[in-house]
């Protein structure tokens, strides 16, 4: 896959498909929002002058949004919960992006940068916050000159009652975890803090917190302009609205599009241009994310008609695996690179997952036998619900999902020796599986 921005698929935008809400000015223009063309295309923000704050917060729960990073929370409970703490509070803009086959985030701040700003800045003003915290991996140094800019700009036009500041932080798995974001700006290491008190109770500097991600301020920004009813024209009655997705793999044009909750996994593909070869799997969600056969490739991109296939949207990653490639093989990289990357602060991850990364790279290599094959379903059953944080359960995901979805390769794998596609070159590109060089 492509993974630098400018060389997005922007043609999947066409006005055939559906019409595009985060990304409008993106696809009516294909350059980057400056601050007279953000106001222009949207008005002024809707701040306190015309918009209470708690009436800010029953349109965003009226219009059912949800976190777009992955955990799926309602938004509207997240606002409430900070601004009932009274006192001033903190606003964190999660843009770490920290898995790899997503470029959503990226691609928003890139293209969008005012509306995700317009969302930050009026979420403050809603649970009492005087600072905004955009959060950026220290890796996107272009990235973080162009939202400097950005700033700038709205500081010239003194548009905005709350001060917002940039900062560069370690890009690690774990580092996007909100308790990682807190601990880091409170001076501390950008790992899972794991322990009370929440986030939105005492947070940064102890002041209550609110930290979402990046679309899901620029979600905020939308409906405080045009209203809960208009939210709610896409999207399905339970998941309303709509979603960016990174679509990569077997697909003509990977890139990042928006989507409605509900569209059918297999018209996603067609709007990134459509599949290249013959598909075995789709991996949804990303590295801590499920593995889906092929078969149900028409499944809706919706909780309730994922969940009783031990999927969810997730950050919105979707991977097409081909046929030609070895799914065991791909996920043994993935599970290398979740063991290496982990915060190492807590069994799972300390012994956990590189227990299982090993008994996994083991089968893809042709190495394994029946009694070690055991060994690593139980060895992927205790790890969830024992960590500080998530990240072996999404490891412990995926390592099930693959068992699950390449039942048959690991029949071969055990009897004959790998396959030969693992022996072929990788198709989805996975960070080294290196440990962080720092945490601060």
């Amino acid at each position: 896959m492509n993974t630098t921005t400018g060389a997005m698929n922007s043609s999947a935008f066409s006005p055939a498909h559906h019409a595009p809400r985060l990304l409008s000015g993106w696809c009516s223009t294909g350059a980057t929002a400056t601050l007279v063309e953000h106001l222009r295309r949207y008005g002024p923000p809707a701040l306190g002058t015309r918009t209470s704050p708690m009436s800010v917060v029953e349109a965003v729960e009226a219009a059912g949004l949800t976190g777009r990073g992955g955990a799926g929370f309602p938004t509207g409970r997240k606002l409430r919960a900070v601004a009932e703490r009274g006192g001033r509070a903190v606003v964190v803009v999660n843009a770490m992006e920290s898995e790899p086959a997503s470029l959503k985030d990226e691609f928003l701040l890139t293209v969008a940068p005012h509306l995700v700003l317009d969302g930050a800045v009026l979420a403050a003003t809603v649970v009492g916050a005087d600072i905004v915290h955009v959060c950026l991996p220290r890796t996107r140094a272009v990235q973080f000159g162009q939202l400097r800019a950005a700033l700038d700009e709205r500081r010239s036009a003194r548009l905005d009652p709350v001060r917002l500041r940039l900062h560069a932080l370690p890009h690690t798995y774990v580092s996007s975890e909100s308790t990682s974001l807190v601990r880091w700006l409170n001076g501390g290491p950008a790992r899972p803090q794991g322990s009370p008190p929440r986030t939105h109770e005492r947070g940064v500097a102890r002041r209550p917190t609110l930290v979402s991600n990046t679309e899901t301020f620029a979600h905020l920004a939308l409906i405080a302009r045009y209203g809960a009813d208009w939210f709610r024209q896409a999207g399905t009655p339970d998941e309303p609205g709509t979603l960016l997705v990174t679509v990569s793999g077997a697909v003509a044009a990977p890139g990042v599009l928006e989507t409605a909750f509900g569209t059918p996994l297999d018209v996603i593909l067609d709007r990134a241009g459509g599949r290249t070869e013959s598909l075995q799997a789709l991996l949804l969600g990303g590295l801590g994310g499920t593995w889906l056969p092929a078969e149900h490739l028409r499944v809706p991109l919706a909780r309730r008609e994922l969940a009783p296939l031990g999927a969810a949207p997730g950050a919105g990653v979707l991977v097409a695996l081909p046929r030609a490639a070895c799914g065991l093989s791909e996920t043994a990289r993935m599970l290398a690179y979740l063991a290496a990357d982990g915060a190492g602060q807590c069994g799972p991850c300390r012994f956990g997952l590189p227990a299982v990364a090993e008994d996994f790279a083991a089968l893809a290599a042709g190495r394994s036998d029946p009694d070690r094959l055991s060994r690593l379903r139980r060895r992927v059953g205790l790890l969830p619900d024992r960590g500080a944080c998530r990240h072996p359960d999404g490891a412990a995901r995926l390592a099930a999902s693959a068992l699950r979805a390449f039942a048959d390769d690991i029949d071969h794998h055990l009897t004959q020796g790998a396959c030969a596609a693992a022996h072929r070159p990788p198709r989805i590109p996975v960070p080294p599986a290196v440990p962080p060089e720092t945490w601060r």
